[in-house]
């Protein structure tokens, strides 16, 4: 899977074997586009909110402690459904308390430029980010 955030490229994986049905529904949805902006509660993160988006999931590898790199969907229950992308140390939440989400992806290119962008989005702002197959 290819991502590009603000024209950085990045390269990931689809973790099936973790999440097959959050991979399942997610792969359906691409190309996926939509904005991210820096978290607000969780640390060193960007995120995409998507209110009452329904990816028709439940949890599949949910944890609250993401690795820089890795990518969770909250599929929606006291939050909103969000995608939330680690950079660095992140404790997933909302202004509902701590969340987890389903472990789906994993970024494995370019991290510091990841965490370039991430602090990029803290100072200036949202940032355009498309998922695509390739």
């Amino acid at each position: 899977m290819k991502i590009e955030i603000d024209g950085h490229s990045f390269e990931a994986i689809l973790e099936n074997t973790l999440s097959p049905k959050t991979c399942e529904a997610f792969s359906k949805a691409m190309p996926f586009n939509g904005k991210v902006v820096h978290v607000r509660w969780s640390g060193e993160g960007i995120w995409i909110p998507l209110g009452d988006m329904d990816f028709d999931v439940t949890y599949e590898d949910a944890t609250s402690y993401p690795s820089p790199g890795q990518i969770l969907l909250y599929p929606k229950g006291k939050s909103e459904t969000e995608i939330l992308i680690a950079y660095g140390c992140v404790q997933f939440a909302s202004k509902a308390g701590t969340l987890a989400g389903n472990h789906f992806a994993t970024i494995i290119s370019d991290l510091d430029k990841l965490r370039e962008v991430g602090i990029s989005s803290l100072w200036e702002g949202s940032k355009t980010i498309v998922f695509t197959g390739d």
